[in-house]
């Protein structure tokens, strides 16, 4: 018994060794992180920013590597796959994640099973934002519009992502029946509703506040639980009544493939939370209306699962699907 006892602690502790080497020697080839939507979104933004800091740090190359589809999917699933050694990651609005179980019958890849949760990166709520030429001024203005003319008012979105989610729900708690024009999400949003062929949109605030700020789009409203810090005079939609306790917004974040070693998490986690809390790195994001959070493997976890549990009351109450 005893002999058995001392094998086993000498394993374990051979097990936290190698582990501990395995972390301290990595990277030591370069990283390849998936975005699973078009250049010009959100996640590409912070890719690419986190990814040259990262390369700095660490002395190899962190590439971005777009892969848009199916609503994330075909970047994840590629993640999903991928060897678990840390080297192919995926950094994507872990929203339209926790979002497709619901309507994804046949993903290819469980989110709760299949990757290993990194950290959340930001959070930028969405921004409802209309062609200037729309008449609307304000929410109430939104609403009014979209019921004196059911089913024209056009809203532009990817299918199935968070954008769309904030769309649905935002109709849903108002009564209201837009056309959804559909788009490959992100940047794609913007140019439909810059250049007129759409109305509106919900759109992470990171990628559409500067379209706001030239006037190419007219901000309406912003989607966080409370007024933003650097918008203190823009509503948010929870101060209109029927909308309390609207929140949306595009949530960031970094996952591996699952059974990668905790120590390669860890050190990935401790090192893009630290980057992301940066002087310079947190004025560029909070300067264009993203927080940064740089949370825990097991909070993001815990996160990801309660998002998938909403979603998925919301898409049940509306009844909506995708067309497969």
């Amino acid at each position: 018994m005893r002999f058995k006892l001392l094998a086993s602690v000498l394993a374990s502790i051979s097990t936290v060794l190698c582990g501990q080497a395995v972390a301290q020697n990595y990277p030591a080839k370069p990283i390849r992180i998936i975005v699973p939507f078009p250049a010009g979104g959100t996640s590409d933004i912070l890719t690419r920013l986190i990814g040259a800091k990262l390369t700095e740090s660490w002395g190899q190359q962190v590439l971005p590597d777009n892969r848009p589809g199916a609503n994330g999917n075909i970047g994840a699933d590629m993640v999903a796959r991928a060897a678990p050694d840390a080297y192919t990651l995926v950094l994507m609005d872990v929203g339209n994640l926790a979002i497709s179980p619901s309507l994804f019958p046949k993903l290819p890849f469980d989110i709760l099973k299949d990757f290993a949760p990194v950290t959340v990166v930001s959070y930028s709520p969405h921004i409802l934002a209309s062609h200037p030429s729309m008449p609307a001024r304000n929410v109430k203005d939104v609403i009014a519009l979209a019921k004196a003319r059911p089913g024209k008012l056009n809203y532009a979105t990817g299918l199935g992502g968070a954008p769309h989610m904030a769309g649905l729900m935002f109709a849903y708690r108002t009564g209201i029946n837009w056309a959804y024009i559909p788009t490959k999400g992100g940047f794609a949003n913007i140019l439909i509703t810059t250049t007129g062929e759409a109305d509106i949109l919900f759109n992470g605030m990171l990628a559409t506040l500067p379209h706001t700020k030239s006037g190419r789009l007219k901000l309406l409203a912003v989607s966080s639980e409370k007024r933003f810090p650097t918008l203190p005079d823009t509503p948010v939609v929870a101060e209109t009544q029927g909308l309390e306790g609207f929140v949306t917004g595009s949530w960031q974040g970094v996952l591996a493939p699952a059974k990668t070693p905790p120590e390669l998490v860890a050190r990935l986690q401790t090192e893009i939370a630290r980057i992301i809390h940066t002087p310079d790195i947190k004025e560029k994001l909070s300067s264009q209306g993203a927080d940064p959070i740089g949370n825990s493997p097991a909070e993001m976890g815990k996160w990801l699962a309660s998002e998938k549990d909403r979603w998925a009351k919301l898409i049940k109450a509306t009844g909506f699907k995708l067309e497969q």
